[in-house]
């Protein structure tokens, strides 16, 4: 569940932006020629399968798209992003982040990235802050005097300088290490103190390789830090075009997380058997902590909340962290869920 790669967004949406206009921005997913006319959907990863995704595999294993007449293609995150290919109209939908979505919908007019957040996959924000129990960092205001493995970004720098601040510390006093972790255990090792992590995955995994931790939610600092991460995001041309399909879509996508909230370990086994080299054990337990989560307490799945997802991006606009204030409301819709 690394986001990596959003250190590149930026560059990767300015160079798209003149792709975008000079080819429409928008790809028209084509009917199959065989007798059954299934509409082909790509649907691109932010990152390697994981169990943030395990409701499409869910759908795809238990024939769901196929009864709505869909053909689902699952593809790994270029280069660029999902932000991108789905802006370009290489993937129909994707997933994205909130904080990640900042650059896409922060721009001129003619800038800003053609894509709308159409379900949270997980209703609260789950990530936070890892550390090894015995640095005994139990809230943000003991962050200071520590490390921090920063991916080097305007946000994710600002958001730990918030929790800390709100928790009474110092944020000028913790030493930020610039690094991309992928082993906790590894970077624990090394010298650094403390991780954002998304605890679903790396948390589940310290606690599956007897690593003993300490954490502490974001959202559980500050109120504007509860956003939506991560989303399925879809291509504006493909929504105007094409919204029957997207509702179709949607619908098996929603029934897929239902499932997976009602059977765990059978979910977990339908994402460890589409996806060679998962490790079961910990794709279990994350299947099991993650069935409480992708709904919690909304009404149902992937449904966002206006008032959350404003906050954020009031917070972010008022903290000039994006050139573009960006409008209530804009960036995300409920109109093609189920009902």
């Amino acid at each position: 569940m690394s986001k990596n790669k959003i250190k590149f967004l930026p560059l990767a949406l300015a160079a798209l932006v003149s792709v975008c206009l000079f080819a429409g921005c928008g790809k028209s997913s084509q009917s199959s020629a065989s007798g059954d006319k299934k509409e082909k959907i790509t649907f691109m990863l932010d990152w390697s399968p994981n169990t943030n995704h395990t409701g499409l595999y869910v759908a795809q294993e238990k024939g769901w798209f196929a009864e709505l007449g869909i053909e689902l293609e699952i593809v790994e995150a270029s280069d660029a992003g999902a932000e991108a290919s789905v802006a370009a109209g290489s993937a129909d939908f994707g997933v994205s982040f909130q904080d990640t979505l900042v650059p896409a919908f922060s721009a001129k007019e003619e800038a800003v990235l053609p894509i709308t957040a159409v379900a949270a996959i997980i209703q609260h924000n789950t990530s936070g802050i890892v550390s090894p129990k015995d640095k005994n960092i139990l809230t943000p205001k003991d962050m200071p005097g520590h490390s921090y493995a920063t991916w080097d970004l305007p946000i994710e720098q600002a958001i730990i300088q918030k929790v800390v601040a709100n928790d009474g510390g110092s944020y000028d006093d913790i030493k930020l290490i610039s690094t991309y972790v992928e082993d906790i255990g590894a970077a624990f090792s090394s010298g650094v103190d403390s991780v954002w992590i998304y605890y679903a995955w790396d948390g589940i995994s310290c606690e599956k390789k007897n690593i003993d931790t300490n954490f502490f939610y974001f959202k559980d600092y500050a109120d504007e830090l509860d956003f939506y991460s991560p989303v399925i995001i879809a291509n504006n041309d493909f929504l105007k075009n094409k919204p029957d399909t997207a509702k179709k879509f949607l619908s098996a996508v929603s029934k897929g997380y239902e499932y997976a909230m009602e059977n765990p370990d059978e979910a977990a086994r339908i994402l460890v058997d589409a996806n060679e080299g998962l490790d079961a054990d910990i794709c279990t337990a994350s299947q099991k902590w993650l069935a409480s989560q992708y709904k919690a307490d909304a009404a149902k799945f992937g449904v966002i909340d206006k008032n959350r997802w404003d906050s954020f991006y009031k917070w972010v606009y008022e903290n000039k962290l994006c050139e573009y204030e960006i409008p209530s409301g804009f960036g995300f819709t409920n109109e093609y869920l189920p009902d």
